[in-house]
């Protein structure tokens, strides 16, 4: 779990007081108050709570009563109506006393606002004759409420009068050091003023703006922007640009190789993380690399920037030597044949690499040996012994990432030998608990022999200074950094470079022949090999800092060998070499709602996309639009559906197909004349605006966000033509028939800047567009410069060419075999008990309680699916949810834990309770 809290912010107080008293395992992160956490809120909302399966908290409370939930804390009903009461109740008279106090140094009059609920709560502690708000120990009540009153209370310059049961309550709940520590993070000991910036940004409590009072609580709906209102001056520069037409300068999609960087141009060098050639990719590999990274080359290339979009297959390692055993074949074989593979995949895709190449190349020995010999040279390079993990069975060294077991920190029980998936945290191999040998699953045994490291920690003093300046002037993911930092914060350790395989980039060093370059040393240079690949020039991109920015694309696990590992392998060589300015990293995708799988048949792989009979765009299309740019996100089938049905189909298909029949069906396939009325410029102003949108956006690579814009555009479209009906005014006379035209006209010129912007999302049915719409080449490499232009592309006269549909409905029986078909055998079966008839009855019955049909790997999944149930049913009791959806999801619960016991080989019947007697 993860808790974004911001300084000053009083809703915060509560969450940290209650996490810090609970003791729940849960890092926090501080940003600032306008931070944007929770991805489909509007507005910035803090603080917000990230569950491990994806879901958000974002209302104070229900985090403070979630976190009391996982701690076993549960949440009373008497405990529940003094949380309604202080949400109700308390809140708006404290919003309004602290905005009197913090900014209109009213301090004075706080105590009248405060009296009513400072009495009652008075009269209630009195009455109660408990210690505290629901009996004799802390509950989850205390902690939400002694927070929220504690800038007032704790300020011994309100006079708030005499209220002895208050001020004894508060006082014991002070006592607990882990809430005097919650505030003293949240108020840095500066009392209400350490809110003032806070409450800057908050409205007035008597503000009749349709914004919540309480951000923490704020519903996403509400407050969202209506119609959007533009100046005079706005609406007169909306028809200048409309007016400007087409410009005649060289088409932006024309490309000459090979492509070097030129003066006076922005050079952008576009790299995707190499993917490993025994992989066939998966959806999430291809969105999380190659597709984000191909999407903004072609719209970098629509902006008119000089750019090279470089990417290849990653071929050296222990995984190509074993792949390569169980196929029969060489390992060059088994390189050639996926390499292939994937090159087929990327093409069927529409990525448009202007170089895909490879790693087994000399270019790669070459380059990657000269880096070596200048650390080598420069002092960065030390010796040493290291324990390795070696499988006997195998006859081999284990690779970091064929060695599985118990993680030494986390003790998530698949650890690779380099790395935790669960907990993020760096280890060795040997540290593993309980390791195995992930092909043969022998438990290896442990050998030494000596290897090369890199002296990171020589070489961090340089790493952090350039580090400061590229995250502050580039465009880093907000995970990038913070996966950055954590491994700065941990401090840098020497990194092994050398390992003992066959199948590598061989170390030149005469004492170190008989081994190669560990993969992660060696992978990252294939960035470089692979431009000098593709032109003998490559140094112009690869030493060239100041003329060059480039741009890594890549999953978040990938970011540390990007961030630290490789540029201090760069820095080291001190050979003037481009370091990343732009790391752009993706969360995971997941496959409905679980992993991708090859073995188990789980999820959609790059080779069978085709065979679905759904086109690449849509492939395209939905991928981005549930990229996980802020969070992990998931693929699924219904919502594909739904998108494609709705906003392709009913939005965006619709809003084009409408537009362009109207020219064919009512002015013979010529675009009619305009004469814009104030509610057209309006119309003009507001693409014009979305349009504007979409390039800051894209911009910055918020590549999701900026599509909505897009699917915004042809909403207003839409509308525009409903409200107009120009199938009816063409029936009429000559005012009514030029109404239609200019409806008509204006309608099919958005169209045309549609296509444009969905050239990097959607090429084919950009061209396809363009093509019905007989649209000059000209208008690509007009609307996207500079801040965004519409400009009038189809004038009154220009002749369009034969509309067709865009796109087909994906029917329910269709998408529902598609499910079943990628669905492997992890869905729950309602059958589970029964044994399959391919699995050999065990020799004898271990005990009475357990059954047949032990499935380790479902077992597995059932694990992950019963934690992840378990966390959604505490968040509804957390979020007060009706009894009916709670008591729903606990009977899920109950049925998963019972597969569990199941695929475990236990009884699904819960075991008698011992020591407790009926009342």
């Amino acid at each position: 779990m993860e808790l974004f809290v911001s300084e000053g912010n009083p809703h915060c107080l509560k969450v940290l007081a209650a996490l810090e008293v609970t003791g729940v395992q849960c890092s926090v992160q501080y940003v600032n108050h306008e931070e944007r956490v929770v991805p489909f809120l509007s507005r910035p909302t803090l603080p917000a709570l990230l569950l491990p399966t994806g879901l958000h908290l974002f209302s104070s409370n229900a985090i403070c009563r979630y976190l009391f939930e996982v701690s076993g804390q549960e949440c009373s009903e008497f405990c529940n109506q003094w949380l309604e009461w202080e949400a109700t109740d308390l809140q708006p008279a404290l919003l309004q006393a602290l905005y009197m106090a913090v900014l209109q140094g009213k301090g004075s009059e706080v105590s009248t606002v405060l009296q009513g609920p400072l009495k009652f709560l008075d009269q209630s502690l009195s009455k109660g004759g408990m210690p505290y708000l629901t009996g004799e120990a802390v509950s989850v009540a205390d902690v939400v409420l002694w927070a929220a009153l504690y800038p007032v209370l704790s300020d011994s310059s309100q006079a708030l009068g005499e209220h002895k049961s208050v001020n004894g309550w508060f006082d014991r709940v002070a006592s607990i050091h882990s809430c005097l520590s919650a505030a003293q993070k949240v108020l840095q000991g500066k009392g209400l003023q350490g809110m003032k910036s806070y409450m800057q940004r908050q409205p007035a409590p008597q503000s009749s703006q349709g914004r919540n009072t309480q951000p923490c609580n704020c519903n996403p709906i509400e407050g969202e922007e209506g119609e959007r209102a533009f100046s005079e001056e706005e609406l007169e520069a909306a028809i200048l640009n409309w007016s400007k037409g087409l410009s005649t300068s060289p088409l932006a999609t024309d490309r000459q190789h090979p492509i070097l960087p030129q003066e006076g141009k922005r050079n952008i060098l576009v790299t995707s993380a190499l993917p490993y050639v025994n992989n066939v990719p998966h959806l999430g590999n291809i969105i999380g690399c190659v597709l984000s990274a191909d999407v903004f080359s072609r719209y970098g290339r629509l902006r008119g920037w000089n750019l090279l979009f470089v990417c290849g297959t990653d071929e050296y390692g222990t995984a190509t030597e074993n792949k390569a055993r169980e196929e029969g074949l060489t390992p060059q074989l088994i390189c050639d044949k996926y390499h292939a593979v994937h090159s087929s995949i990327y093409k069927w895709f529409q990525i448009d690499f202007d170089f895909f190449g490879r790693t087994t190349t000399e270019k790669q020995t070459e380059i990657a040996q000269d880096i070596f010999w200048r650390l080598h040279k420069n002092g960065f390079l030390v010796e040493d012994t290291v324990e390795q993990l070696r499988c006997e069975q195998c006859q081999r060294f284990l690779a970091d990432r064929f060695v599985e077991g118990i993680c030494p920190h986390c003790k998530y029980p698949e650890a690779r030998g380099d790395q935790c998936d669960k907990c993020g945290r760096l280890i060795n191999a040997v540290e593993l608990r309980e390791p195995q040998c992930k092909v043969c699953r022998q438990t290896p045994v442990i050998r030494s022999s000596k290897h090369l490291f890199l002296d990171l920690p020589k070489l961090e003093t340089q790493l952090e200074q350039w580090l400061e300046k590229s995250t502050s002037t580039g465009d880093w993911t907000t995970n990038a950094k913070q996966i950055t930092r954590s491994w700065l914060r941990d401090g840098l350790k020497p990194r092994c470079i050398t390992r003992d395989l066959l199948w590598g980039t061989p170390v030149p060093h005469p004492d170190f022949k008989e081994k190669v370059f560990y993969v992660w040393f060696d992978a990252p240079i294939g960035y470089l090999s692979i431009t000098a690949n593709y032109t003998d020039e490559w140094e112009k991109w690869w030493k060239n800092p100041h003329q060059v920015e480039l741009y890594n694309f890549m999953a978040k696990d990938n970011v540390p060998f990007h961030s630290v590992v490789f540029p201090c392998s760069l820095l080291g060589a001190q050979d003037n070499y481009t370091l990343v300015s732009h790391l752009v990293a993706t969360e995971y995708l997941n496959y409905e709602d679980t992993k991708f799988s090859k073995s188990r048949g789980v999820g959609v792989f790059g080779d069978m996309a085709k065979d679905t009979g759904i086109p690449a765009d849509v492939w395209r299309f939905y991928l981005l639009y549930v990229r996980p740019e802020g969070q992990d996100s998931a693929f699924s089938w219904a919502d594909m559906a739904l998108k494609n049905n709705s906003e392709l189909l009913n939005n965006l298909g619709n809003f084009i197909n409408r537009a362009g029949m109207f020219v064919t069906k009512f002015f013979e396939g010529c675009v009619p004349v305009m004469e814009l009325q104030q509610e057209d410029k309006k119309l003009l102003a507001l693409v014009g605006w979305e349009l504007q949108q979409y390039i800051q956006l894209m911009d910055k690579v918020k590549i999701r966000d900026a599509l909505k814009h897009i699917l915004n555009i042809s909403r207003h479209g839409n509308q525009y033509i409903q409200v107009n009906e120009p199938w009816k005014n063409i029936k009429g006379g000559d005012t009514e028939r030029q109404r239609a035209g200019t409806v008509t006209g204006v309608s099919v010129n958005i169209a045309c800047l549609l296509s444009v912007m969905l050239m990097p999302y959607m090429p084919e049915v950009s061209q396809t567009i363009r093509n019905q719409l007989n649209a000059p080449q000209s208008c690509v490499s007009t609307m996207l410069q500079g801040n965004g232009t519409f400009v009038c592309s189809l004038c009154a006269g220009h002749r369009i060419g034969t509309v067709s549909p865009l796109f087909q409905k994906l029917e329910a029986d269709q998408i529902e075999a598609l499910k079943k078909r990628f669905g492997g055998q992890q869905t729950p079966q309602s059958a589970a008990s029964t044994q399959p008839a391919a699995v050999p009855a065990p020799a004898a019955a271990v005990e009475v309680v357990t059954v047949n049909g032990v499935d380790p790997e479902k077992a597995k999944q059932l694990t992950q699916a019963v934690a992840e149930q378990g966390d959604k049913v505490r968040a509804l009791k957390a979020q007060n949810a009706e009894k009916a959806v709670i008591t729903a999801e606990v009977a899920k619960l109950l049925d998963l834990k019972k597969q569990l016991a199941l695929a475990e080989g236990k009884s699904p019947e819960p075991a008698p309770q011992k020591g407790k007697k009926k009342k």
